[in-house]
């Protein structure tokens, strides 16, 4: 599938109406490209999840959707290209969805995964990626490096992208956003470090890649994550492509610059890309 093409796919699949249907057009629209054989699920800590590659240090892989859709089946594709780019073995956790399971059901089951597998380095996308940062804020200790993918960081509004990209990002719109969120985080104040790891205490966490795109939403999300982190004296690499959606790595088979990211996630957590 060529970029055009992909494009129109996402347009002719929206994400929309209750959280059963957003769950089966997400898979239909992750899956639009060339999917690999999904391997059986398995429990690590008591969570299911899948497997992809084998050897190495674990890397585990916390998919995004919104905390309301997306699993180890739609992010299938990019946990086993970064498998293959590293020559490790990535864990996707089928952590707990929203809204039947509001937070911190999936910061649990996330945590029991990484203290089940110890030490590890952890990828997150988009809401995984706040996942991702609140899990290295409390397992530290546990994880190597961390790399997180247009991570959502903060809903306080000291983003300005998420409304003037709204109209940029095929992926994702300030409002849906909003609701996504609302139905795992709602409960918690905006300026709760749990909801917006902005505010949380960020020099503790380990060596940090982060990754956004010009026209996306959660661009500022991501920069103003990378600028606090680094102030607060964290080791810091940030990578902003141009042009792009929200979430194009879920395609690496559709758009180079979805193997460009990726090659530089394994890069950064040592795998066989950066040797």
């Amino acid at each position: 599938m060529d970029r055009a093409a992909l494009e129109q796919h996402i347009r002719d699949t929206p994400v929309e109406g209750s959280p059963a249907n957003m769950r089966a057009a997400f898979l239909a629209l992750a899956q639009a490209g060339t999917v690999p054989d999904l391997p059986p699920q398995q429990d690590v800590g008591g969570c299911p999840g899948r497997w992809f590659g084998q050897g190495g240090k674990p890397i585990v892989w916390l998919h995004g959707g919104g905390y309301v859709f997306g699993g180890s089946d739609s992010h299938a594709a990019p946990a086993q290209a970064l498998a293959g780019l590293s020559d490790r073995a990535v864990f996707v956790p089928d952590y707990p969805l929203a809204p039947e399971h509001p937070w911190p059901a999936q910061l649990t089951a996330a945590k029991a995964v990484v203290d089940a597998i110890g030490s590890c380095d952890l990828v997150g996308d988009s809401a995984g990626g706040h996942l991702a940062l609140n899990i290295a804020l409390e397992r530290g200790g546990l994880i190597g490096k961390l790399a997180v993918l247009s991570p959502n960081t903060d809903r306080s509004g000291q983003s300005t992208t998420r409304v003037r990209n709204t109209p940029r990002d095929l992926m994702n719109d300030n409002a849906q956003d909003r609701r996504l969120s609302d139905m795992a985080l709602g409960h918690l104040p905006n300026d709760d470090p749990a909801a917006s790891p902005l505010y949380a205490d960020l020099s503790g966490l380990p060596p940090l890649l982060v990754t956004a795109t010009t026209r996306e939403v959660l661009l500022d999300d991501s920069l103003l994550l990378a600028r606090n982190a680094a102030q607060q004296g964290a080791t810091v690499t940030s990578m902003i492509l141009p042009d792009l959606f929200h979430m194009w790595h879920l395609w690496p088979d559709a758009t180079p610059q979805a193997i460009e990211i990726l090659q530089s996630v394994a890069v950064h957590l040592g795998g066989a890309a950066g040797r």
